[in-house]
């Protein structure tokens, strides 16, 4: 993941398409903090904040 501390964050960029809200970000990171090691996307499919074509069409967008 040391790739993404260069580049734009996961959480950053679902915001700025409007796929996904700060505070569920914020709630996202707050979990991860709080000793849950699940991958940025994953708790966010698991959490229902975005759904899959989203995640995928931005993840190949941005080419990871």
């Amino acid at each position: 993941m040391a790739a993404m501390n260069t580049e734009e964050k996961i959480g950053e960029g679902l915001v700025k398409v409007g796929a996904m809200t700060k505070e569920q970000v914020q709630d996202i990171l707050q979990r991860q903090r709080d000793g849950n090691d699940g991958l940025f996307g994953i708790m966010a499919l698991e959490l229902g904040y975005v759904g899959e074509e989203v995640l995928l069409d931005y993840l190949e967008e941005k080419g990871l």
